[in-house]
């Protein structure tokens, strides 16, 4: 059996966590729920693992996403230009309010629900790309054929990105999530590509305006909200495109992932959902419960000594709350190893609490619902190709997801 200094070496949180994410987990909730780590980058943090520590950090004021608040050497995350990073997980009230108001209206339920219909399309021509490729009978790499160009079809649509850019999007944040450690300078590289390709996609879209999100926010920022109150300066502008274009990508191709995968290895559940498909908007939530795309919520710093279970973390440090502990913890899920689609799985953390909560949520449950619901009537007799304890993960604490996932079908 390993034990924790296996799994967290001296208290790194890349030796191990990434291989055994859950193992790391369960130990620490029952050993030290809120625990000092290392960096991905080298410096301090503190990481806390169970659900009602988890949810009320979440949603304390005094634990600020302003990296203003955080003590020098301590770990910030993301390093990005000052036109990429002015966006809503840098962002405290009031300017997080403002933002997400002028945003929000984009991603409310009503307004997501009625993409089912562009995103059914989506899914199935991708579908129809696979048969055409494989015949009645194939293998691919679901992630690649599937998994990845449908959130990435559908959040540009959204947003007005054209066709030529998608693939180079693809790349960069793959980059972004998981640097490679033998290439340094492409994560640098990527974010120099990305601030070019925004900039030249605003100045195209202030010169021919169209009927998508991108050009609704432009105009916000051109022309003022009444009396200049909802007013976007044009770094927050720039940066609020890239973590829509980002984040709309980036965890549902994760989520949708990891949900199918888990269906794979649990042929009952499969079984139980290709009987009554209308349990999909439900099984939905033990998805993002049981294996969500983030490991970690975004980086907090207290504003003043803040205690956190037993703990007092002084001003300044560096927390981390983990949602796929909190996610994983048996005080508030019974049994919560266990992947079972009957769970009322309401209260997961996975996409966040509080004012922070995830402002995509909506679009994401509804994108893998229609995925799935696709591939259960397209692909009937679906499966694993291999062996799953030959799956690799990606290699980042920012995002959990499969490098590929081979089928047959």
């Amino acid at each position: 059996m390993s034990t924790d200094q296996d799994l967290l070496t001296d208290g790194r949180l890349t030796d191990g966590l990434l291989a055994h994410p859950y193992a790391v987990y369960d130990r620490l909730r029952d050993t030290a729920p809120v625990y000092r780590v290392t960096g991905p980058d080298g410096s301090p943090a503190w990481l806390v693992t169970r659900y009602d520590d988890v949810r009320e950090a979440l949603a304390n004021p005094l634990l600020s996403l302003d990296k203003r608040h955080a003590l020098p050497g301590g770990y910030k995350g993301f390093a990005l230009p000052p036109a990429l990073d002015a966006n809503l997980l840098n962002m405290d009230p009031p300017d997080h309010t403002r933002i997400r108001r002028l945003v929000g209206r984009a991603f409310t339920t009503r307004r997501v629900e009625q993409l089912r219909a562009p995103i059914r399309r989506t899914a199935d021509h991708l579908l129809d790309v696979l048969g055409t490729s494989g015949g009645p009978h194939g293998s691919t790499d679901l992630i690649a054929a599937y998994a990845a160009p449908l959130p990435i079809t559908v959040i540009c649509d959204l947003l007005g990105v054209p066709d030529g850019h998608r693939r180079d999007f693809r790349a960069w944040t793959d980059v972004l999530v998981a640097p490679d450690p033998a290439r340094p300078q492409a994560a640098k590289e990527a974010v120099v590509a990305m601030l070019g390709f925004f900039t030249q996609l605003l100045a195209a879209k202030r010169k021919e305006p169209a009927d998508d999100l991108l050009s609704d926010l432009i105009a916000v920022r051109d022309e003022g909200g009444r009396e200049g109150s909802d007013r976007l300066s044009e770094d927050e502008l720039m940066s609020l495109a890239f973590l829509i274009l980002f984040a709309g990508y980036e965890n549902t191709v994760q989520l949708i992932g990891t949900a199918v995968l888990a269906l794979l290895q649990h042929p009952d559940q499969l079984a139980a959902l290709r009987a009554d498909p209308s349990r999909l908007p439900a099984a939905v939530e033990e998805f993002v419960r049981y294996d969500g795309p983030a490991l970690l919520a975004i980086r907090r710093f207290p504003r003043e000594d803040v205690t956190i279970g037993d703990v007092t973390v002084p001003a300044g440090e560096t927390v981390l709350l983990s949602l796929a502990a909190a996610n994983r913890d048996p005080r508030r899920f019974p049994d919560a190893d266990r992947f079972d689609l009957g769970r009322d799985a309401t209260g997961h953390l996975a996409l966040g609490h509080g004012i922070h909560y995830c402002l995509g949520a909506p679009l994401a449950r509804l994108e893998t619902e229609i995925a799935l619901a696709a591939l259960l009537e397209r692909l009937p007799d679906l499966k694993l190709d291999g062996d799953p304890g030959d799956l690799r993960w990606r290699p980042s604490l920012r995002a959990r997801g499969l490098l590929a996932l081979p089928v047959t079908y």
